[in-house]
């Protein structure tokens, strides 16, 4: 079954441009140091070797991964300053903090998922609006100061 996942045009093109990488530069520096480590002989004890070809087991789960995303990826509209949504960024205040978070289904410094905890509380509000939390580590309360 494949999950549809929100979100913004942008944030689906840094996937297609990480994709593209992946499918071809970086595939083809895998490919290169699989037949540099085969050179080296006998492969039963060769580390090179099993080491490049658990790199390119990783590097084509990574890649099934982001077709998988992009392929259910439902694209939105880039989120107004009304009220948060998929592709806003938003300042909020809670636990004595302020921090500045985009709410964003790729992820990446600087970002929340909309399915989290913080992100899923804060889809809908508006500037001065407090959402309730649900965390791991406890419930706390998120004032809105800003949307963008």
């Amino acid at each position: 079954m494949v999950e549809h996942e929100q979100m913004t045009a942008k944030q689906a093109d840094a996937l297609r441009s990480e994709l593209e990488h992946l499918e071809g530069p970086r595939r083809e520096e895998v490919v290169a140091a699989i037949k540099t480590a085969r050179e080296f002989g006998d492969l039963s004890e060769n580390f090179e070797y099993h080491a490049a070809k658990n790199e390119q087991g990783l590097l084509e789960a990574r890649i099934r991964t982001l077709r998988a995303r992009l392929e259910g990826a439902v694209i939105v509209a880039d989120a107004g300053s009304d009220a948060v949504g998929v592709g806003s960024v938003v300042e909020v205040e809670g636990n004595g903090q302020t921090i500045t978070v985009e709410v964003s289904a790729v992820g990446g410094a600087g970002t929340v998922s909309p399915t989290s905890p913080l992100g899923s509380a804060l889809l809908g509000k508006k500037v001065g609006e407090t959402a309730e939390v649900q965390a791991p580590r406890g419930a706390w309360t998120a004032t809105i100061k800003k949307i963008s």
